[in-house]
């Protein structure tokens, strides 16, 4: 009798065993590196895989430098991952190398992303069908150093561009060779004042980026001039910033040198752990009566390389990472915003004082349909040094950009 319990014993436990760990199904989930983003996965495979013994989820990450070439190589050569994480700018590069696979309506119904997801994730569709889902979104909004503003005699964050361009420049300092020691505003042409050229000022000033098919270049005209030349003055007329000072604008900020920096709520974990920092959120400076701001998102798509079981598994992942606990615990943890206005816009989210002004945002946000990120992101930073280091006009500037850029469009619509 106690021989047959042994064996009973051994046979379950082979059977656990095997059906536990070795039957196990794994999928590999690819991300870039930081730190809160990689703790927000972390949390998120140890609740599926406790709902879903049957999968194992490897998570991989790299520095943002060598992301996509890694992603790239890895996945034409067969290797990498079944879900990866890719900016929703990186989209068209991604479909029209045949990286990514088109979610399956079975498993994510038009109707119910449309629905349920905000407005700007529909630049997830081409070709009639959706690429990827967020968990998050972005938006800007003006962090603002309370000491600065105080020690300036400064209320409150500026609401308007004029009160924008006034409070920047009680808070410039320079030394006596007319070396900046404190900056009113820390510009970074290659961080997110791209975004707020196009997104906010050029619309803030009567006009639109793009045409609304997204295949003509719209901000060469008297907005998006008025637009360059209002970032471009900061420096050159008004001499309240200076692009590169201390490197980055949010190494700037981070330092207490800078009085004000546009950037998203991700920067927030950044600030918060910088000594000494005492920091605030508002929502961005509008102008005659009107704000403006813009999204940005972060998607999870299923790559070519996930089939059979691996394919079934990464779909249940992917419902996993988008669902709304899932985009409640990345706001707690990384400080991005849900992607659904269900779980963004409840109240105690909204009132938050630091997510609040981002999640205001989305409300009058527009993401841009970029066809290749990179390439449009350069025009602002061109744009902008024709201007402050060539001495160019902002109408030749943005003529000269707008040409190029338009190249990079009909390359893309053309084929």
């Amino acid at each position: 009798m106690l021989r047959n319990m042994l064996l009973s014993a051994i046979t379950g436990f082979a059977i656990l065993f095997s059906s536990s760990s070795v039957g196990a199904v794994e999928i590999e989930y690819w991300q870039y590196t930081y730190k809160t983003r990689v703790e927000a996965i972390d949390k998120l495979i140890i609740s599926f895989e406790a709902k879903n013994p049957g999968i194992k989820v490897k998570h991989t990450n790299f520095p943002y430098a060598d992301y996509r070439k890694k992603v790239a190589i890895a996945v034409s050569a067969g290797d990498g991952p079944d879900l990866v994480q890719l900016y929703y700018g990186w989209l068209n590069d991604y479909r029209e190398s045949g990286l990514i696979k088109p979610l399956p309506k079975s498993a994510f119904p038009h109707s119910k992303i449309e629905n349920e997801f905000f407005g700007m994730v529909k630049s997830m569709k081409a070709d009639g069908e959706y690429w990827g889902l967020p968990t998050a979104v972005r938006s800007l909004a003006l962090f603002y150093n309370k000491d600065l503003f105080a020690e300036a005699g400064i209320s409150g964050p500026p609401e308007t561009l004029d009160d924008f361009i006034d409070a920047a420049k009680k808070m410039t300092k320079k030394d006596s060779s007319g070396n900046y020691l404190q900056i009113g505003f820390a510009v970074d042409t290659d961080g997110q004042d791209h975004h707020w050229w196009r997104e906010v000022l050029t619309r803030l000033y009567g006009g639109q980026p793009y045409s609304n098919d997204g295949k003509k270049i719209a901000y060469n005209s008297d907005a998006g001039i008025k637009a360059l030349k209002f970032i471009t003055d900061l420096e050159k007329t008004h001499k309240v910033s200076s692009n590169g000072f201390m490197n980055r604008g949010q190494d700037a900020f981070k330092a207490g040198r800078a009085g004000m920096e546009i950037d998203g709520s991700f920067r927030i974990s950044t600030f918060n752990k910088a000594k000494g920092l005492n920091f605030g959120i508002a929502e961005l400076p509008g102008y005659r009566g009107k704000r403006y701001n813009f999204s940005s998102y972060w998607v999870n798509g299923i790559t070519r390389k996930a089939k059979g079981e691996k394919y079934e598994a990464a779909i249940k992942f992917l419902k996993h990472i988008t669902s709304e606990d899932a985009m409640q615990l990345w706001l707690d943890t990384v400080g991005e915003l849900p992607a659904k206005p269900r779980i963004a816009l409840v109240e105690q989210n909204k009132q938050h004082p630091l997510y609040g002004p981002f999640i205001k945002g989305l409300s009058y946000a527009n993401a841009t349909s970029f066809v290749s990120e990179k390439p449009q992101r350069q025009s602002l930073i061109d744009a902008y040094d024709m201007v402050i280091l060539k001495g160019m006009s902002p109408a030749d500037a943005i003529s000269i950009v707008a040409k190029k850029e338009q190249g990079v469009l009909d390359e893309f619509y053309n084929n």
